[in-house]
């Protein structure tokens, strides 16, 4: 399992860093879902299943929803 712990630390590192430097808002956000998603596969593998859970349902779940209403409220998302 150390082995796919490495590889879940490189996604997340990457993932961090094109959430940042996306020019897209929508792609933004859906990055920043797999981020949170990964975090939450993270947290198992440091068996803390308690904020896996959490993570995965408000980082990825209720917060990329959320983001993705804003910008289709704000008109930046054309429907």
């Amino acid at each position: 399992m150390k082995v796919f712990s490495i590889i879940m630390l490189i996604f997340l590192i990457f993932s961090s860093i094109a959430v940042s430097t996306m020019k897209s808002k929508l792609g933004s956000i859906i990055v920043f879902a797999v981020y949170s998603l990964i975090m939450a596969i993270l947290w198992e593998q440091l068996e803390a299943p308690d904020l896996a859970i959490t993570e995965a349902a408000v980082g990825a779940g209720i917060t990329t929803v959320l983001l993705i209403l804003t910008l289709s409220r704000i008109r930046s998302i054309k429907k």
